[in-house]
């Protein structure tokens, strides 16, 4: 083989694996936000559909374009500085006592997190399986808990895979709701202020910018210690935007699937599971299946977010308060009904994050301005 041949096989192995990176950096963003809210249809409901044709498109929309930017800024950010502790993230774009504050506040909001996580597992074992919520709860913390205590690699390595499978089944869901009932998106537009529907905020666009506060305060540490892992810029630009805007696309599909069955769903704990339970019993099995996975594959990185933000990954401590937080987060999530855990957790946290995007967005604009290195 020539040697020009032979440099031109070898950059095509670079580029194909660089390609497969970008998708399970994708992945694991999807699979991060794809947690108890998402995959049971409730997170959606209460920020997307609720709101109708401004909830479904404008959020979705506002969505999309402020994902996109928060992931990509994550992962440049990570990859270029290499923070020994992800947390620091927050010093870079708050400074020192504003950064403290939201390093704090997000390993607690990280952790609640992680409670509706418990709390979603086990309304789905009360609400589709009739057995007790106790059993679904318990049964995700010890999974959890054993998959962090293997570390971040191995996380990394089973999420990315597992989160661009149930965005598929999220879309197909939510295609058949539409398709099996096409006329029930305008009826359920026109049905919506008779509807007594748990609203994220008191209008779309703020339930928007509450959305993207709340999965930044996720994402943050998370994709930061990822970007550490990019070989270059491009790979970590790339998997930002492949992955939010898979996400956006996803929350739409779904949301209009539910609009168009809102009579239905309305109301529920778990839409997902009503809708597919509409359209086939079997279905709804292999569903109530996707969705525990979607759960757990949000789980995983909660916890591990917390863990790793007091000791090393890993370590013998690391995994001592890992199987410790598991146990608490249990108790915790078992106590209220998961859509008042959704609605109080995630609005509240939500506000708090747009604060976060705001000095983000600052950081940003002096850095471009001035052209100053990540």
């Amino acid at each position: 083989m020539s040697s020009n041949s032979t440099t031109r096989a070898h950059l095509d192995t670079v580029e194909k694996g660089g390609s497969l990176r970008v998708l399970t950096y994708a992945g694991a963003i999807i699979a991060f936000l794809i947690g108890s809210g998402f995959a049971t249809g409730q997170e959606i409901l209460q920020y997307f559909t609720a709101y109708g044709y401004w909830g479904v498109f404008g959020t979705g929309l506002l969505v999309l374009l402020l994902m996109s930017y928060v992931a990509v800024e994550f992962f440049i950010v990570g990859q270029a500085k290499k923070f020994e502790r992800p947390s620091r993230i927050f010093h870079y774009y708050c400074g020192k006592y504003v950064g403290t504050f939201f390093d704090y506040f997000s390993v607690l909001f990280v952790f609640l997190s992680f409670t509706v996580m418990v709390a979603g597992a086990g309304a789905v074992f009360e609400e589709h399986y009739g057995l007790s919520k106790y059993f679904g709860g318990i049964g995700l913390a010890l999974a959890v808990g054993i998959s962090v205590w293997f570390g971040l690699k191995s996380l990394v390595d089973v999420i990315g895979k597992i989160g661009p499978l149930i965005v598929i089944v999220a879309i197909a869901l939510g295609l058949l709701g539409i398709m099996r009932n096409p006329a029930g998106i305008a009826e359920g537009q026109a049905l919506l202020p008779s509807l007594d529907l748990t609203q994220a905020s008191t209008n779309w666009f703020m339930a928007g910018l509450s959305y993207v506060g709340f999965c930044m305060l996720w994402l943050a540490a998370f994709l930061t210690a990822l970007g550490k892992t990019a070989r270059n810029r491009k790979e970590a630009v790339a998997g930002g935007i492949v992955g939010s805007v898979l996400f956006s696309l996803a929350c739409i599909v779904v949301g209009l699937g539910l609009l168009a069955n809102i009579t239905k769903v309305g109301g529920t704990e778990i839409p997902m599971l009503v809708l597919a339970n509409d359209i086939s019993p079997v279905m709804a099995a292999g569903i109530s299946v996707m969705v525990l996975a979607g759960i757990y594959t949000t789980a995983v990185p909660l916890l591990w977010t917390v863990s790793s933000r007091f000791f090393a990954d890993k370590t013998p401590r690391f995994k001592y308060l890992t199987i410790a937080l598991a146990v608490i987060g249990t108790i915790i999530g078992l106590v209220l009904p998961f859509s008042q855990m959704v609605n109080i957790v995630y609005v509240i946290n939500g506000y708090v994050g747009i604060l976060l995007l705001v000095l983000m967005m600052v950081k940003t604009i002096r850095r471009v301005v001035r052209r100053q290195p990540v």
